[in-house]
């Protein structure tokens, strides 16, 4: 699709740290050789995990939230590919396929006040665009047999991810959640507050949960809707686990991943979410990110868990000398996912 800039392997070298005795996932990590369609080359690649950028924060915007998001996958990658070739983790056993070029529509966007009601409908249109493009390229993957490992961008993208896992699969799918926020607002427009009401209004999205929901965040009206469709929609908040104590951490894992893990599910984890870290909506409190690499690992080692988003992360929010730790935890947090899933090594 002409929207995918597909990587080589100099893109990877020109960012990869070289260093005698040592050998970096840069140097081991794969991409699709010249002159090759990308499509074929992921199907008969042993490597089972794909790697994708979506370099955007127009969903942000078009969510009155701060700007910043579409860094996030650069920096990843950065920290990426000079983390270290071992046994623990091997950089072959991924594909770099590439990123979505967004740039277009990020030229137009910086144009628009979100303010202003026209405008904001103008950023509705563009995230439907976005759209399009990050379901029919997570849906390619996941049909060469593949999981998709998709960073950056806003959670705007949760729509698109799910889209392409059902369309891939035949059949409506689940997803888990790890966020502060629903996401689960009002249809008023395509953005990165509604793109789990609109997977499941379209039919995509059958069972979704909500792990870590911050009580304070939630309007009433969407609680109310949480309420009325309770079978298919669960949540277990923050305050519940870490602050009144009300329940235990890995016990409500086990039963969030109950709820969704009969059928092909999504893993979307917003870094809001995490304390400290830059972001559309950052926040003070929150879990820790051991207790988020934790989940990612108990969540991924599901057999039905079936790809891997990691957004909302700004490191262009971070003011300080270290906007490159939030690349690092994203990088962390790949690394997670892939040996979550216990493939023998080659």
């Amino acid at each position: 699709m002409e929207k995918l800039k597909v990587f080589n392997s100099k893109d990877l070298a020109k960012i990869t740290q070289h260093r005698s005795g040592e050998i970096k996932f840069g140097e081991k990590i794969l991409t699709v050789p010249a002159n090759e369609n990308w499509k074929e080359f992921i199907t008969n690649c042993n490597a089972k995990f794909v790697l994708i950028g979506l370099p955007e924060d127009i969903g942000v915007k078009a969510n009155m939230g701060r700007v910043g998001t579409a860094s996030a996958f650069e920096s990843a990658l950065k920290s990426l590919v000079n983390f270290q070739h071992n046994k623990f983790c091997k950089g072959n056993e991924l594909i770099a396929l590439g990123e979505i070029d967004f740039s277009n529509e990020m030229e137009i966007s910086k144009s628009l006040n979100q303010q202003d009601k026209e405008d904001r409908k103008k950023l509705f249109s563009l995230v439907e665009n976005i759209d399009k493009e990050v379901s029919f390229v997570i849906s390619a993957i996941v049909k060469a047999g593949k999981y998709p490992i998709i960073v950056g961008g806003g959670h705007n993208n949760a729509y698109g991810n799910i889209k392409g896992l059902a369309l891939a699969k035949g059949m409506p799918v689940n997803a888990i959640n790890f966020d502060a926020h629903t996401d689960f607002r009002i249809m008023e427009g395509r953005h990165s507050g509604n793109g789990f009401t609109y997977a499941f209004e379209e039919g995509f999205l059958k069972r979704y949960f909500i792990f870590g929901l911050h009580e304070n965040f939630v309007s009433k009206s969407v609680f109310n809707t949480l309420k009325s469709i309770e079978d298919r929609v669960k949540y277990v908040t923050y305050e519940e686990i870490g602050v009144r104590k009300e329940k235990s951490y890995t016990n409500e894992i086990t039963q969030s991943l109950k709820f969704i893990s009969n059928t092909p599910f999504g893993l979307e984890l917003d870094l809001d979410a995490i304390p400290g870290i830059p972001s559309s909506a950052m926040t003070l409190s929150g879990f820790s990110v051991e207790k988020a690499r934790q989940f990612v690992h108990l969540a991924g080692s599901e057999n039905n868990a079936s790809y891997f988003h990691i957004c909302e992360g700004a490191p262009d929010l971070d003011s300080s000398n270290n906007n490159h730790l939030t690349g690092k935890l994203i990088a962390t947090l790949i690394i997670d996912f892939i040996k979550s899933k216990k493939f023998e090594e080659n």
